[in-house]
């Protein structure tokens, strides 16, 4: 869904959940209500289908969601690659589950970015980067998509 489609899906005072999707992780971040902020929420570790699927739609009840951006690790060319295929994938089936609007999100370089910045600014030891990378990955994926929306 191109990013004009998905706004229209919207609707007033519903947060919006965005994915960092990993095989053996899923980095989660929410917005506010007001999709102005994105924060990071947690990290699931990945078990089966119906473990993870109960996982977000408790999120999904919990935090109000109404929307998902999913981020899509294209290659630096721009081509999607094998990860790109499976996210597509993932959100499809999510979508089965939740019946909720989708979109994507150049994902490209964020777990880079974050990470830099974790070092660089919050001088964060490797251990405790890996604890919330994915959740940060995914605020920052989200947080760009907000921004877009807002325009």
């Amino acid at each position: 869904m191109e990013i004009e489609e998905f706004k229209q899906c919207l609707k007033p005072y519903q947060a919006i959940m965005g994915f960092d999707f990993g095989t053996k992780r899923l980095g989660v971040a929410v917005s506010d209500l007001l999709r102005t902020i994105a924060t990071s929420y947690k990290i699931i570790e990945r078990k089966d289908w119906q473990t993870d699927v109960n996982e977000i739609k408790k999120i999904i009840k919990e935090k109000e969601i109404g929307a998902i951006v999913y981020g899509l690790p294209l290659q630096m060319n721009g081509q999607e690659g094998e990860i790109a295929t499976k996210v597509r994938e993932f959100a499809e089936k999510i979508c089965q589950e939740t019946n909720l609007p989708y979109m994507f999100w150049d994902e490209r370089l964020s777990s880079s970015a974050i990470e830099n910045f974790l070092i660089k600014e919050v001088d964060l030891s490797r251990s405790k980067r890996k604890k919330i990378l994915d959740a940060s990955a995914a605020a920052y994926i989200l947080q760009g998509a907000i921004d877009r929306l807002s325009r």
